[in-house]
């Protein structure tokens, strides 16, 4: 699968496309940020730089990979998300992240929800985990709100990760907890929306 295939995902707020050259300026930005403590950073501009290829070649080597997040209305990019299998990785993840400027507005739920209902519905995935750091409780909480749930059988990474699984695709068509993710979603495209008491990406 050549990078020219990449499929293109759209919401009502959101296009998702494969990563490009001229995307790279948001990436470095954010992980050579404090915001990249969580995923390994912050790493120096080679670090970047190999990452960023390493992006770019995940689809041509797995098929799958992180698209870009850009904002229907504007085009400006918001960060990334999508599936994630390197070398040592047990399993297929489901990753995101959100430039540090724009947080708050939902974007990393409603793009990683249409990326897990491409793979599951288009690629044939029957699981996903996503492998996050303890102390990063927005992604914890990110990860619940998808309705992913702690599994404490499922083989770390590193011994340094919490492994959190996401509901099967069954469990995703049988429309109570999928509504639940849509409602949630929706809610931020209200410019009125304050979310209260919980983390936001």
């Amino acid at each position: 699968m050549g990078h020219r295939d990449i499929p293109v995902l759209e919401s009502e707020r959101l296009i998702l496309r494969g990563p490009e050259p001229d995307d790279y300026p948001n990436f470095r930005s954010t992980f050579s940020s404090y915001r990249s403590r969580f995923m390994g950073g912050p790493l120096n501009a080679y670090e970047i730089w190999m990452l960023y290829a390493a992006e770019i070649g995940h689809w041509e080597i797995r098929g799958f990979g992180m698209w870009m997040i850009h904002l229907r209305d504007t085009d400006e990019t918001l960060g990334m998300a999508g599936g994630w299998f390197p070398p040592k990785w047990p399993e297929r993840e489901i990753a995101w992240f959100i430039w540090p400027e724009v947080g708050g507005h939902g974007y990393a739920l409603e793009a990683t929800h249409l990326a897990r209902k491409y793979f599951y519905e288009q690629d044939g995935w029957d699981t996903a985990v996503s492998y996050l750091d303890p102390k990063d409780l927005d992604s914890i909480r990110l990860a619940e709100r998808l309705g992913a749930t702690k599994d404490k059988e499922a083989t770390s990474v590193d011994g340094n990760d919490v492994i959190y699984r996401h509901p099967t695709p069954e469990q995703l068509r049988d429309g109570q907890l999928r509504d639940g993710i849509e409602l949630e979603i929706r809610s931020y495209y209200d410019p009125l929306f304050k979310p209260k008491g919980y983390a936001i990406d």
